[in-house]
């Protein structure tokens, strides 16, 4: 699949549409997604223009790899998630329920998050 430039997290990083901006680096947008299912409900988006986790893991440079995990670790960190728990979530195409084709991680936490998959 072909990266889509028009995508809404495209849109976010271009500044055409405004976010709840958690945390920014040179490699990683994070914001508080707009229909949380757990009370601490953060996605975090690279700036480069990969479609899905494998693209990324494929394509993206060490750095920005590197740097993505990192911001990863530190917004769990600086969100107080660390010591009871918390599930990151990259949903991957049609069958993974992937909606948006940026790839992107969600964090949730806060709470227990409950089962993994949902039938």
């Amino acid at each position: 699949m072909a990266y889509d430039p028009d995508n809404i997290f495209a849109k976010i990083l271009n500044g055409d549409i405004p976010c709840d901006k958690v945390y920014e680096d040179e490699y990683v947008l994070a914001f508080n997604d707009i229909a949380p299912q757990a009370p601490v409900h953060v996605l975090v988006i690279p700036k480069g223009q990969y479609v899905s986790i494998d693209d990324f893991g494929a394509n993206a440079s060490e750095a920005e790899i590197t740097g993505f995990y990192r911001a990863v670790a530190k917004i769990s960190q600086d969100l107080g998630l660390v010591d009871l728990g918390f599930r990151s979530i990259a949903n991957t195409g049609e069958h993974g329920g992937q909606e948006v084709p940026h790839f992107h991680m969600h964090i949730l936490g806060g709470g227990p998050v409950g089962p993994m998959v949902c039938a």
